[in-house]
């Protein structure tokens, strides 16, 4: 019995990982129209109170239906582009680091927000962890994605939130949430590329 839930429990981690994202998806809608984002948001009074977990709920909980639906389909996205690059287990690590990521960095670098909604510093994360592993496999394509985010992360470092991006939102783009989870990804992406390059090298070498 324990064997096969083992067995079970391993085959699932290492499956095509869409249910996590569907899963994922389906949390966030629920978390919505439940009317949760005002008991789950990053509030900082509450976290300095004692509240942690909201560190992390923050990041599951969106402004209005507009803000949640164009997270989703920026998780599509990620989907459609880099998803079948890590297992279900390691994409959940890298959605639970870079969550944890943009909520502590906001806290300790941001003393000027006092509330924060949304999904879109997580999936930077995602995108900057996929686009690495991609790197490995289809080096020219992923080569400009990651110019790409790269170029994003940068302007609104300098210039601010993109052009209508706040007005989709229905509210105020807190830019350096997408810094703090795309750091979060690209640690993540950086290692995992690492030890997967040494392995084929050293698969190399024992065929030679």
């Amino acid at each position: 019995m324990i064997p096969s839930i083992k067995r079970n429990i391993r085959q699932l981690s290492q499956s095509p990982p869409h249910w996590l994202a569907l899963s994922l998806a389906t949390a966030c809608i629920v978390l919505q129209y439940m009317g949760l984002s005002d008991l789950l948001r990053f509030e900082r009074s509450l976290i300095d109170s004692g509240h942690w977990w909201l560190l992390l709920s923050g990041n599951f909980v969106h402004l209005g239906p507009n803000h949640l639906w164009m997270n989703l389909a920026g998780l599509a996205l990620i989907v459609a582009l880099v998803w079948n690059h890590f297992t279900a287990s390691q994409w959940l690590v890298v959605i639970l680091l870079s969550s944890v990521c943009v909520g502590v960095g906001l806290w300790l670098f941001n003393p000027e927000v006092i509330g924060y909604v949304g999904f879109s510093g997580t999936l930077h994360g995602l995108i900057l962890a996929g686009t690495l592993a991609d790197l490995r496999v289809y080096p020219k394509s992923a080569a400009v994605l990651l110019l790409l985010v790269v170029g994003k992360l940068f302007w609104e470092q300098y210039f601010g939130a993109l052009p209508g991006s706040e007005s989709v939102a229905g509210g105020r783009v807190v830019v350096d949430s997408h810094l703090y989870g795309a750091i979060a990804g690209a640690v993540f992406g950086l290692i995992l590329l690492a030890w997967r390059l040494l392995g084929d090298h050293r698969r190399q070498l024992s065929q030679s």
